[in-house]
């Protein structure tokens, strides 16, 4: 499936509103810019993705090396993580949806990941990026929204 490519550098989605005068209602700048989750392509191509990047980084090797990761695959329902990362990037880059899950500090807490797993776990998703064309600047934007979770999640 292939994002829509508009073009976009900004690193965090920002939405200009304006306010009509004294009627207190606000409306999109015609100069604003399509959120972040609206320039991938909403949540049909973002439903993808993460099931793309997650069913890659099952069975990887290296990330599997670490015990409580591979265990952690048995402990929670394919279909349910998939759900709930879908759920935590569409919202994060600007859409519909609602993370109902665990914080990421408490999620993965117990799985001791290294600096070089995270670096893996980029590597990855970089690729599934790359597989569904994925524009660089979002990818850029999508990057550093990710990289704001390292410190929860990296804790080796």
């Amino acid at each position: 499936m292939k994002f829509k490519n508009v073009v976009g550098t900004m690193l965090i989605c920002v939405f200009c509103i304006t306010a009509f005068s004294g009627l207190g209602i606000a409306e999109e700048s015609a100069d604003a810019k399509p959120s972040l989750y609206d320039r991938l392509g909403g949540l049909p191509a973002i439903s993808v993705v993460v099931s793309d990047f997650l069913d890659v980084m099952e069975p990887d090797s290296i990330l599997n090396m670490n015990p409580a990761i591979e265990k952690s695959r048995y402990a929670v329902p394919k279909e349910y993580l998939k759900y709930q990362v879908t759920a935590m990037v569409c919202q994060a880059t600007g859409g519909p949806c609602q993370y109902t899950g665990r914080n990421m500090a408490e999620s993965h807490a117990h799985l001791n990941i290294t600096e070089a797993e995270w670096d893996r776990m980029v590597e990855l998703v970089t690729s599934v990026f790359a597989k569904h064309n994925v524009p660089e600047a979002e990818v850029n934007e999508l990057m550093a929204i990710v990289g704001t979770l390292k410190k929860d999640i990296v804790t080796k």
